[in-house]
């Protein structure tokens, strides 16, 4: 049985919207939770495939393989990503931010932002449960991700500085940002080829109907969970990529190249192992 991780947020739901959960039941167990703690699943061997925050493959790169073009990106804006802060972004060095607990991929793109992008070098960072009052009772600025992230915005416009971190890295970089991908271990690959190629399909065809669709069948479901309108979480979803092309990958690695030298992983990331159902396992530089 493989074992699935299943992120709790609507920015994979395009994914997993259209799945054959009953068909893929016959050889696949699907566990739900925030990307963090399917970061810690997958590097502990108690996932085989799903979708994590792309920081955690960087840290665990030499056990893990990517599924082709699969992938949450985007050129720009994210939508679901923000930094709420007391300050503008350029007063921020030695103040406070609190950090979601809920992602690794989004906590280390804000640092790397402040520190190689804005040189705020003296920054107090707390990771703490992403509840935005509490978070900015005591702190200048607070960091969340995902539905949290949405719902503050909606809440909070006008009333504070709000900085989308998939717009900043673009401007930055003029790279596209890759936040969570797809990824499978090695062992399971070779366990279970045939599982896995069913899962990719699936993930594939579920997205590409969601896209077709013009998302509305969607983002009617998420309006009963999350509330908001169709309209918005259709153009939500339809600003985002889920596409791993060239751009993607090269955005991907020079993520991790940054992340390598302000010490945040412990070795150059410097390719992407990626699987063919053809070809097998080949490396993107």
């Amino acid at each position: 049985m493989i074992r699935v991780g299943e992120i709790l947020y609507t920015n994979v739901h395009p994914f997993f919207f259209y799945m054959d959960r009953e068909k893929l039941s016959a050889h696949s167990h699907f566990i739900p939770s925030i990307p963090a703690r399917l970061n810690v699943a997958m590097s502990q061997g108690e996932i085989d495939v799903g979708a994590i925050s792309s920081f955690a493959y960087g840290e665990n790169a030499e056990n893990l393989v990517l599924m082709p073009d699969l992938a949450v990106t985007s050129h720009g804006s994210v939508g679901s990503i923000f930094l709420f802060s007391k300050v503008p972004i350029e007063e921020l060095d030695e103040k406070k931010i609190a950090l979601t607990h809920s992602s690794a991929t989004s906590i280390h793109l804000l640092k790397i932002i402040l520190q190689r992008f804005y040189g705020h070098r003296s920054i107090v960072y707390t990771t703490m449960m992403p509840v935005y009052q509490d978070m900015l009772a005591e702190h200048d600025a607070c960091l969340l991700i995902g539905d949290d992230a949405i719902q503050a915005s909606w809440r909070e416009q006008g009333q504070m500085y709000v900085y989308d971190l998939g717009e900043k890295w673009y401007h930055f970089t003029s790279m596209p940002m890759t936040f969570a991908v797809f990824a499978m271990r090695k062992q399971a690959l070779e366990a279970e080829p045939g599982a896995l190629r069913a899962l990719y399909h699936d993930w594939k065809q579920s997205e590409e109907q969601a896209r077709v669709n013009g998302y509305e069948q969607l983002a009617q479901s998420v309006v009963k969970d999350h509330g908001g309108d169709v309209g918005f979480w259709q153009g939500y979803f339809q600003n985002l990529q889920y596409r791993f092309g060239r751009k993607e990958q090269r955005g991907l690695l020079h993520f991790y190249r940054l992340a390598y030298e302000e010490g945040y992983l412990p070795r150059d990331v410097d390719h992407l192992s990626v699987w063919d159902s053809d070809i097998g396992i080949h490396s993107i530089n």
